[in-house]
């Protein structure tokens, strides 16, 4: 049956207490959450012989965090996730600058994100940990207050559920994602080349050299970002233009309904994980410029191509996209957003 603990996780440069939480079932699987930035910490899933591995990309101690917050491993990212170019937007006849936090675009919600915050915690039904924050208006240039609470639930069919809502004062552009880097392997494999993934998108978001869209969505076909049927990473990762692997934002249904979206399994471990999500689309990325400052859990190194994310949101710089689906949300209306990782064993 499903459970939650609560222990100690350190204390913040600031002089917060965090605290880690961890959620459990019947199954071998486990999943740990800090109330720092709503963070995923670890993953602990079975392979195909019943060994247990960690397969998220995470720090052992809240240092390793604050040092590699520009990663955002394993966190939620708000108010808005990936990219706005110009660090500004215009809505209802206003123009709102940002805070610029990579070149003069700004990045994952700015200096000082979600992913970077304390989150009140509270158990749900002994199952369910619900995560709120309020971000005040002005909050990295962002108008109106936004109270946003994100439930974490580990199901006993080994679905891990990520729940969103968000509600504001003024109206105001909401993008949210979890930021988690995986590796099937083992989280200290150091590579991902033996995963073989599959996305169920026929179009992508075409980005320009700062990897801002230029509003394009452009099909697949022929292309290296055709993941439509299985593709082992490491054959192609470095056929991608430019060798950097894949950094691509997949179109997918605008129809609020849940749908699958992606599946990698990991042959070695027999592990496999599929993804569902709500969101219009999903940023793949395998970790080109992860190259994280300090040892990762267990004196693990992680660098290019280490994880990959598969961040369920809307495509980036949306808020300047009119073709785009929209990112705004107003005072009445309720932000909602689900998204599922279900882990499993292939049975062949």
């Amino acid at each position: 049956m499903a459970s939650i603990t609560e222990e100690e996780f350190g204390v913040t440069k600031t002089g917060e207490h965090v605290s880690r939480y961890t959620l459990t079932n019947d199954n071998n699987v486990l999943v740990r959450v800090l109330n720092y930035g709503a963070t995923i910490t670890d993953i602990l899933v079975p392979d195909k012989h019943g060994n247990v591995d960690d397969i998220s990309l995470g720090f052992d101690d809240i240092t390793g965090y604050e040092s590699n917050a520009i990663f955002c491993l394993g966190s939620i990212i708000g108010r808005y996730a990936n990219r706005i170019e110009g660090a500004r937007f215009a809505l209802d006849g206003e123009t709102y600058n940002l805070t610029a936090n990579h070149g003069d675009h700004l990045l994952h919600g700015g200096v000082k994100g979600f992913d970077q915050v304390m989150w009140s915690a509270n158990v749900v039904d002994g199952k369910k940990l619900q995560l709120r924050y309020v971000s005040d208006d002005g909050e990295e240039g962002f108008p109106g207050e936004v109270t946003t609470t994100v439930i974490y639930e580990l199901t006993d069919d080994n679905q891990l559920f990520i729940q969103y809502e968000a509600n504001t004062t003024k109206a105001t552009p909401i993008n949210l994602t979890n930021h988690a880097y995986f590796n099937m392997a083992g989280h200290s494999a150091g590579h991902i080349d033996d995963h073989v993934v599959r996305i169920n998108s026929d179009a992508y978001a075409v980005l320009d050299d700062t990897l801002i869209p230029t509003g394009e969505l452009k099909d697949v076909t022929g292309t290296p970002y055709d993941l439509r049927s299985p593709v082992r990473l490491g054959d192609h990762m470095t056929s991608v233009p430019g060798g950097k692997g894949y950094t691509v934002s997949y179109n997918l249904e605008d129809s609020g309904d849940l749908k699958d979206v992606a599946r990698v399994t990991h042959p070695p471990s027999g592990r496999v994980l599929e993804v569902a999500t709500t969101e219009p689309s999903v940023l793949f990325y395998t970790s080109f410029y992860l190259n994280a400052k300090g040892k990762g859990k267990d004196d693990a190194m992680y660098g290019k191509f280490a994880g990959f994310c598969l961040e369920a949101q809307h495509h980036p710089d949306s808020v300047n996209k009119p073709s785009f689906p929209s990112t705004i949300l107003r005072p009445g209306e309720t932000y909602r957003q689900t998204t599922v990782y279900r882990f499993s064993v292939a049975t062949q």
